[in-house]
């Protein structure tokens, strides 16, 4: 396996990248989605969010059915082609979105968005391969934290370009992309060598099949069952939070955009940098058990919090329990084979997408129940208990994993 050296970090800079660009495409196109889907199609602003919210359902579809193909085919033909070939189909989805004269062309373009982001996997088992075992957290921390960078940066630089029209942000992500994908042509290893390289297999290159054969890896299977309550339940943030701050608060988009910078600049510090402190005087196995409990404890404060102040002071001590995803990544690739590293981060890509699906169904719920003119009880956090629900639910999980593993399995 290859090992990064010090004169050789343009891959993990373009893997970054990548990452960051990947996250800011999601968020560049959010302030202008209203007025281009109006003018394209829809009538007025509920059928737009109506038109909105099945574009976002088919996007987070593409990425559950693709993400195990996509990181099989990376396992097979190696990490440069693949993730070459997305950046380059990325590139395209958003010439596509920009010219876009229909919804039908609109929806075609987040289908072939949503496929080549489901390469996301790929760009995380790449950084797996250039690795080595007690660096994989750490490495992981570094791409959520991108992630974070690049969703907190794309809303911003998108509603700038709305400026120039609803399709300049489209132009400005498919410049990026180009960029990007000239970038890697140029610097971009291979990492799959002859001894890692597996063939492709079309039974286990879907989400179902791919799940068989990962949850086969000692350990893996339940690890996993953790990692999906965790996923939802940490994706009530993005799911109800300007809901639940414009209810509880009277919050306008000023204040929201403000806190969920505030959340993003404290996650992308915590797993960029602060989870290596954090690994170092707990290990891996015990930063994942201690965390997610924390984040449960955490998700119920936030639940009966009485003050909007209060709730954006502990914005950063909520942001502390982002350590857990990287590190639950990094248990899990040390357990998988050299040749499964694709296949694996495509299953917990499906995962993600399954979380994306779920989770605003869910908590969307569960806020308007309580917070109806009906309700008996008036408690707009109460997805956010709902949520610590099933964060102890991945507690439990996972300690049923540790009794399992028993104490060598810590690090």
């Amino acid at each position: 396996m290859t090992k990064p050296a010090a004169s050789a970090k343009a891959p993990v800079y373009f893997i970054l990248v990548t990452v960051v660009l990947d996250a800011m495409g999601i968020g560049l196109i959010l302030p202008v989605m209203p007025d281009l889907l109006m003018e394209v199609g829809a009538s007025d602003v509920a059928k737009a969010a109506l038109w909105g919210g099945v574009l976002s359902a088919v996007y987070a579809v593409m990425q559950f059915l693709f993400s195990p193909t996509i990181g099989s085919l990376s396992d097979r033909f190696g990490r440069r082609p693949v993730l070459l070939i997305s950046t380059a189909v990325l590139c395209l989805d958003y010439v596509i979105m920009a010219l876009a004269g229909t919804l039908g062309w609109l929806l075609i373009g987040r289908i072939i968005g949503g496929i080549a982001a489901a390469t996301h996997a790929t760009a995380i088992a790449y950084m797996a391969d250039i690795s080595a075992p007690e660096k994989k957290s750490a490495n992981f921390g570094l791409i959520s934290a991108c992630f974070g960078i690049g969703f907190i940066l794309g809303p911003v630089l998108g509603g700038l370009l709305a400026e120039l029209g609803p399709r300049a942000p489209f132009v400005a992500a498919a410049i990026l992309a180009g960029a990007n994908f000239l970038y890697g042509l140029l610097i971009l290893p291979e990492t799959v060598t002859d001894r890692t390289r597996r063939p492709f297999q079309i039974k286990r290159a879907n989400p179902f099949g791919a799940l068989k054969y990962v949850t086969a890896i000692p350990g893996v299977g339940i690890l996993l069952a953790c990692y999906f309550f965790y996923q939802i339940a940490n994706m009530v943030y993005p799911a109800v939070w300007a809901y639940y701050t414009s209810a509880a608060f009277d919050w306008g988009p000023r204040m929201v955009g403000i806190s969920l910078a505030c959340y993003g600049i404290s996650m992308a510090l915590v797993q960029g940098g602060l989870i290596r402190v954090i690994i170092a005087r707990l290990g891996e196995m015990r930063t994942v058990y201690v965390f997610l409990w924390y984040n449960a404890v955490m998700l119920s404060v936030i639940t009966f919090i009485g003050s909007g102040w209060l709730l954006l002071a502990l914005t950063p001590l909520s942001a502390l329990g982002a350590v857990v995803a990287p590190a639950l990544q990094s248990v899990m690739s040390q357990r998988a084979a050299d040749n499964q590293q694709g296949e694996l981060q495509g299953v917990m890509s499906s995962i993600n997408a399954i979380g994306m699906i779920v989770a605003p169904l869910v908590f969307t719920q569960v806020f308007w129940r309580f917070t109806a003119p009906t309700t008996p009880v008036f408690l707009p956090g109460a997805p956010f208990m709902a949520a610590a629900v099933l964060m102890a639910v991945a507690g439990a999980i996972y300690a049923m994993g540790l009794r399992v593993s028993g104490p060598a399995g810590a690090r």
